[in-house]
């Protein structure tokens, strides 16, 4: 079963190796773009699709009927783009769920346990295709979008919500949730509705904003830290034990789940819709 987990919610560190030794997409300007990959399959309420990408942005909405809708868009100005394939496997119970994988190298392993790259030469890193995911799914589908070098934009979302980035900016949205969210390089922004289930949840990253929105109730044991930024909430907050203008602890609510916000570098927010 694919680790759906929030502490797995971070790309392997192999993973982030081999991102370095792939060079960054190039300019946009003179580049070449191939979008002949197309993959559809039927999918219902409570399945998971699972994303992943090395370098190239991904983008989820919401669709209409019982299908999941991928398009993969490659780009380049002097790589090779038949170096980079896309497979898209079924994994879980009675194969129900959906794996996305954007392969880089002869290497690469992707699964329903890790996804890691190895580069295999200086051809990689003179490599520089990108791998664009624009992704519809149906109501109450369960995303999990996770990439290297690039954006993820989930929005129009109804299920549980997983997005990572490590060079990149984070957005992710749903009217069901729960919704978690990270980055190293880049801002993260989660919005969602009220949740049914009290599991803790997880807000991070290193060095951008955190801004985190609820448009119902909130209960929450909150937990908001920043070095070089500050805080800032329309939630009635009880605090506890002493003020700290860099690490705050409070009561939301009635309390109950760990929330926690997190930045080293950036503004921390938890806003009420």
């Amino acid at each position: 079963m694919l680790q759906h987990t929030r502490r797995q919610l971070a790309l392997t560190a192999v993973a982030m190796v081999a991102a370095a030794s792939l060079a960054a997409p190039a300019a946009a300007q003179g580049r070449q773009a191939d979008s002949t990959f197309r993959w559809s399959g039927r999918a219902s309420a409570g399945q998971w699709i699972a994303l992943r990408n090395l370098n190239g942005s991904i983008r989820v909405e919401q669709g209409s009927g019982d299908q999941i809708q991928v398009r993969a868009v490659k780009s380049w100005r002097r790589g090779d783009p038949a170096a980079v394939r896309v497979e898209v496997t079924r994994y879980g119970p009675n194969d129900r769920d959906v794996l996305v994988c954007a392969m880089w190298t002869e290497n690469t392993v992707c699964n329903e346990r890790e996804y890691r790259t190895r580069s295999s030469g200086r051809g990689n890193r003179d490599n520089d295709v990108s791998v664009q995911y624009i992704v519809t799914v149906p109501r109450g589908v369960n995303v999990r979008s996770e990439t290297v070098n690039g954006s993820v934009d989930v929005s129009g979302a109804t299920g549980e919500v997983i997005a990572s980035s490590v060079n990149g900016n984070v957005r992710a949205s749903s009217t069901g949730g729960p919704v978690e969210a990270r980055a190293v390089n880049g801002n993260v922004y989660a919005r969602m509705g009220s949740i049914a289930s009290s599991e803790d949840l997880s807000y991070e990253s290193v060095n951008g904003n955190v801004v985190v929105e609820f448009s119902g109730d909130l209960n929450a044991d909150l937990e908001m830290s920043t070095v070089n930024g500050g805080f800032e909430t329309n939630f009635p907050l009880t605090l506890q034990g002493r003020v700290n203008p860099k690490h705050l602890r409070a009561t939301v609510g009635t309390g109950g789940r760990q929330l926690r916000l997190k930045t080293v570098n950036g503004n921390v927010e938890l806003r009420r819709n």
